[in-house]
C-alpha cells in the first residue's frame, strides 16, 4: 500500500470513529505522567501528551509546546518539531500530508516566516510536503546531511534538493545562535543516510523512525532493512544529551523510552532464541509434497516469531501495538541470529 494510501485510509477511519467520544487508550510503557494538549505551556521533560491515539484519530494535528522555543507536532500519526527563532522558523521533516496543517500550526505560536528546512533522512514520507511549505514561503533554505544529498541524486529524487549540504566534516550547523548538532548514525538500520539532530540549549533531539516513545517497536523495526545495527542506533540515541526525544511517530519521548526499548529487545531476543531452541528444523512443513526447498526456512521462522509474541504477551502485551508489530519484529530477530550465530 502507498503513503497516500494509507493516509488515505487513516484518514477514512478517523471519520468513521469521528463520533464517538473517546477511543481505547492504552497504558504507558514507562508509567508517564500525561498532561493535556497545550502550545502554551511546556511538558516537563518525561511527561507526555494524553490521549494522544484519540486526539490523532479525532484531530487534524496535535500542538505541543515543549520548550520557550521548540514545538512538538504530530497529526496522522506523523510527528516532528519546529524552532522558533527571533527573524525565522526551523522545521523538521515536512511531513506528507501534513503541509497545511503544519503551516497553521506555526502560524498559531508565531508571525516569523520559515527560513529554514531539515531533512532528516530521504524517505517520501517524512519530506513529501516541502513543497508546499516552499509555496508558502520560497525563501527557505533546504538543510541535510552530504549523505541524503547523495542518496537524492542517486535515486533521482522529485523532492525539493537540499541547497544546504552538510559535509561529513560538519558536526553542526547554526539557525540564529541555535547550534544544531549532527550526529551521523552510526548504523544504517533504517535508511542508509539517518542523522541525529540534537538542539543544543533546548536539549531536544529529533530521529523519526527509530523510537517511538510509549510504544514498542512498530512493525519491521519501522521498516528497518534488518534488525542488524537496530540496538546499537537505540544506544546511539541514548548516548546523546537530551531531554525531549522527538521520534516521528508515538508521543514525546524520554529517557526512560529508551531504557524501555533496550529492556524490550533483550526480552525479544532472549523469547527469540529460547523459540528458535524448540522448534524442529521443517516445521509446519510437509515434506513428501516439497517441489522446492523454499518454505522450509519462512515456515520455520514464521513458528519462531509466534511462539516469542506469545511468551511476551503477559509482560508486554496490554501496550500499544503489540499484536501487530511484535511478529514481524520476531522474525527479523530470528533472521539474525540465525545468520549471525
Amino acid at each position: 500500500m502507498t503513503h497516500k494510501l494509507r493516509f488515505a485510509a487513516a484518514t477514512a477511519l478517523a471519520l468513521v470513529l469521528s463520533t464517538q467520544s473517546l477511543l481505547a487508550e492504552v497504558p504507558s510503557t514507562v508509567g508517564a505522567t500525561y498532561r493535556a494538549e497545550s502550545s502554551t505551556e511546556a511538558l516537563a521533560p518525561g511527561e507526555k501528551i494524553e490521549n494522544l491515539f484519540t486526539k490523532n484519530m479525532k484531530q487534524p494535528y496535535v500542538l505541543q509546546k515543549l520548550t520557550d522555543r521548540v514545538y512538538f507536532y504530530e497529526g496522522g500519526f506523523y510527528g516532528t518539531i519546529f524552532y522558533v527563532g527571533d527573524r525565522g522558523v526551523l522545521l523538521f521533516d515536512p511531513l506528507e500530508g501534513q503541509g497545511p496543517g503544519l503551516l497553521k500550526a506555526i502560524a498559531g505560536v508565531t508571525d516569523l516566516p520559515v527560513t529554514a528546512i531539515v531533512y532528516s533522512h530521504n524517505h517520501a514520507d517524512h519530506i513529501n510536503d516541502t513543497p508546499v511549505i516552499l509555496k508558502a514561503f520560497p525563501g527557505a533554505e533546504i538543510i541535510a546531511t552530504a549523505a541524503t544529498a547523495d542518496q537524492m541524486r542517486h535515486l533521482g529524487s522529485k523532492h525539493p534538493a537540499p541547497t544546504h549540504v552538510l559535509g561529513a566534516d560538519e558536526k553542526s550547523f547554526d539557525f540564529e545562535g541555535l547550534t544544531v548538532d549532527v550526529v551521523r548514525a552510526l548504523n544504517d538500520a533504517h535508511a542508509h543516510d539517518h542523522a541525529i539532530f540534537v538542539l543544543e540549549g533546548e536539549k531536544v533531539a529529533h530521529i523519526p523512525d527509530v523510537i517511538n516513545p510509549d510504544q514498542p517497536p512498530f512493525w519491521a523495526f519501522a521498516g528497518s532493512a534488518s534488525y542488524l545495527g537496530y540496538r546499537e542506533l537505540v544506544e546511539q540515541i541514548g548516548s546523546l544529551d537530551w531531554d525531549y526525544l522527538s521520534g516521528g511517530h508515538g508521543n514525546v519521548g524520554s529517557r526512560a523510552d529508551v531504557t524501555f526499548y533496550l529492556q524490550f529487545l533483550d526480552d525479544l531476543e532472549a523469547a527469540v532464541g529460547q523459540a528458535m531452541g524448540e522448534v524442529p528444523w521443517g516445521f509446519g512443513v510437509d515434506a513428501s509434497k516439497l517441489t522446492a526447498h523454499t518454505p522450509m526456512l519462512p515456515a520455520w521462522y514464521d513458528e519462531i516469531a509466534r511462539r516469542a509474541t506469545e511468551s511476551l504477551r503477559s509482560k508486554y502485551g496490554d501496550y500499544y501495538g503489540f499484536e501487530a508489530a511484535t511478529p514481524a519484529n520476531a522474525e527479523m530477530v530470528a533472521e539474525y541470529l540465525f545468520s549471525y550465530r
